[in-house]
């Protein structure tokens, strides 16, 4: 008879961490990754120079310019129609995943592509965002480089015989390393990647993507710049009632996020009523760039300038005015027509310049101060990432003493848009192509929940000692609506020795076996699977799976005794009673008795 051993895997083998020595492999990988996005970052930001200056200013140069101040004519119209022209045929021609603001893209590389991004994206993808945004298109670089550093990262991936979630993994890597060489965000980046793109939070993923990013900040002085980038030192001291108001600026800050998400993808709609090719519309939408940067030149381009004139209060209420309608204007039909280019830089400077109109009837702080707060609400609503939005500001401009009152507002501005809209600016565009992605992260029911916890009892047996003759009697006169599927055959000291089901015994009879045999005599030719009271659920499960098993006696690791039985039904009970334990409310407290 087949001996059972007891005592495979006990609980003090479980840990809280599923990682292994894999890790330090994807580390040392992380160390290149965190030098491709560095990279990556620096020739972005020199290409998008050159098309700035080739186009405004007729020169063939990488070094720095304003549009702000410039004073444009007439045919400076044209200049994001031929800009928006090309990115369309570099779309139509070379690859359509190039469209957008990049971080969708890098979802959805993530979700369907088994993180492999093709090399034409890695180098399109930045070239045709530099000419969009060289030509006036009203983008940050950041969406584009995360695509870009995501590309790299999955590229490297690629040349290695790597599982898809390792891929994933250094494909978020680059995308966190070229977002930190841009704006000089470390710890943001990382938040990002666990809020946006990891879809858990694991040391496997966790730790190279952290690494990848604090290698791309070590490259930043060299390649881009000292940091913080935007410096500011003007938060002021709050009364006790200043956080509730920090909560009102994000909860308006939220309602400005739902307003322009809603007005983007109606927009959007628009363009695909249009009865003109897709390749077209990137032109048609550089109209409208052309004619807003005509109007206010402030406008167009990534907006750094406009950035830093806000955060250090330098933006009249006038100009709060026409940055805002003007800036939401151009890049909502911008970014609708599929173009390339990224959101956060654009968002700061709308959620900038709404705080610096709201800072001359806020009874403390100065302008500087409520645009900084309600930037970074605008970011943490829009993006759906409050934890990222508060260290962003943090870091972008090397001032701790707003973290509290960033952190405010960005929760009550995440709140106000959770409970608003069912998708962010990036997940819309993924569920309008068929995907859906779910962002809260909880512990799994089965690695918590104990077998004992699920298993059926007590467990109806039968005897090892029960002749062929008396099973087939059995199983033709208990109703088949009171019949389970299957029964455990145990000896006289409760231990299995295996499952015996109706078609079991009819096909020993049809075998010619000896109506006087008895079950333990047939229960050696069945494989024995069993499970252990203290097991997790979900250890239990897999094994179920692999193993093809339906049923599981659940047996005593000590003694071995008989003391459940699990179904594929009980399995599913799991998830039932977790989600009870959402729903279900009840006075835990009583006060009688």
């Amino acid at each position: 008879m087949k001996k059972t051993s007891f005592t495979v895997r006990g609980p003090d083998s479980l840990r809280d961490f599923s990682a292994d020595p894999r890790i330090l492999v994807l580390s040392a990988m992380a160390l290149a990754t965190g030098s491709f996005g560095a990279a990556s970052a620096w020739a972005l930001l020199k290409l998008i120079a050159v098309f700035t200056n080739l186009a405004y200013s007729h020169i063939l140069s990488t070094g720095p310019y304003d549009l702000t101040g410039m004073t444009l004519g007439p045919w400076s119209i044209l200049i994001p129609v031929v800009g928006g022209l090309i990115v369309g045929i570099m779309a139509r021609y070379g690859s359509d995943k190039i469209r957008g603001h990049g971080i969708p893209e890098a979802l959805e590389a993530i979700l369907i592509g088994e993180s492999r991004i093709a090399p034409k994206v890695a180098f399109l993808k930045p070239l045709s965002s530099a000419i969009a945004i060289g030509t006036g298109g009203p983008f940050g670089a950041e969406g584009p480089i995360i695509m870009t550093g995501g590309a790299l990262g999955s590229l490297f991936a690629q040349f290695f015989h790597l599982s898809l979630a390792e891929r994933k993994t250094l494909l978020v890597a680059g995308a966190a390393a070229g977002m930190t060489a841009i704006f000089g965000t470390p710890v943001a980046a990382v938040l990002l990647s666990v809020e946006v793109l990891l879809f858990e939070w694991k040391p496997r993923s966790f730790v190279p993507v952290a690494i990848s990013a604090a290698v791309a900040a070590a490259w930043r002085p060299f390649l881009v710049g000292a940091w913080p980038l935007f410096p500011h030192t003007g938060a002021p001291l709050m009364p006790w009632w200043g956080f509730a108001l920090c909560a009102l600026v994000g909860i308006i800050a939220g309602l400005q996020s739902v307003v322009m998400s809603l007005t983007l993808y109606a927009v959007e709609d628009l363009f695909h009523r249009l009865p003109v090719h897709w390749m077209w519309w990137p032109a048609l939408g550089g109209i409208v760039v052309g004619v807003g940067g005509w109007y206010d030149p402030a406008v167009l381009g990534v907006g750094y300038g406009n950035i830093q004139a806000l955060i250090s209060g330098q933006v009249t209420m006038e100009a709060a005015v026409s940055l805002l309608i003007g800036k939401a204007a151009v890049w909502i039909a911008a970014l609708s027509s599929g173009t390339s280019g990224g959101v956060l830089a654009p968002l700061l400077m709308m959620g900038g310049a709404l705080g610096a109109i709201e800072a001359h009837i806020l009874p403390f702080g100065d302008v500087g101060f409520w645009a900084l707060v309600a930037m970074s609400a605008v970011l943490g609503g829009t993006m759906r990432a409050p934890l990222t939005a508060t260290v962003f500001a943090v870091e972008l401009t090397g001032d701790l003493h707003v973290m509290p009152a960033v952190l405010v507002a960005c929760v009550a501005s995440f709140t106000t848009t959770v409970l608003m809209m069912r998708r962010s600016i990036l997940t819309e565009r993924l569920a309008r192509r068929g995907q859906h992605l779910f962002y809260e992260y909880s512990v799994d029911p089965f690695v918590v929940m104990r077998v004992q916890e699920i298993m059926a009892k007590p467990v109806e047996t039968l005897a090892a000692s029960l002749q062929i003759s008396d099973a087939v009697a059995f199983f033709s006169v208990v109703p088949e609506e009171l019949r389970h599927k299957s029964y455990p055959i145990v000896d006289d000291d409760n231990h299995v020795l295996g499952l015996v089901s109706r078609s079991d015994v009819l096909r020993w009879t049809r075998e010619g076996c000896n109506a006087d045999d008895t079950l333990r005599e047939h229960a050696n030719r069945q494989t024995l699977f069993v499970g252990y009271a203290d097991e997790l659920a979900g250890a239990l499960a897999d094994r179920m799976v692999a193993a093809d098993i339906g049923r599981a006696p659940i047996v005593n690791r000590k003694t071995g005794e008989l003391v459940g039985l699990v179904a594929q039904r009980d399995l599913l009970r799991v998830r039932a009673r977790a989600a009870r334990e959402e729903k279900e409310r009840a006075r835990a407290l009583s006060f009688h008795g």
